[in-house]
């Protein structure tokens, strides 16, 4: 019985994963809805949870994250021998 929530919730999880990946824009428009139906409730802390990150910087389709920090690619030369 145990096994089948783990399953069920690991299912579930990944298919929320997979549909902010694939559909960033409905993503961000159900999570808003969500969020303020919510707050509507009273539950302040589930809305919080629910409010997805504000878009910066590329507009939000192109799939990257406000909250990923940019990488800092060091150039090495080459010495040879």
């Amino acid at each position: 019985m145990i096994e089948v929530l783990i399953v069920a919730v690991l299912v579930i999880w990944s298919a929320i994963v997979v549909f902010k990946k694939v559909f960033p824009k409905s993503a961000y428009s159900v999570f808003l809805r969500l969020s303020k139906a919510c707050e509507q409730l009273g539950w302040h802390g589930l809305a919080k949870w629910f409010k997805p990150a504000e878009v910066s910087g590329c507009g939000g389709s192109c799939g990257c994250s406000a909250t990923e920090p940019k990488a800092k690619v060091e150039v090495q030369s080459v010495k040879w021998k």
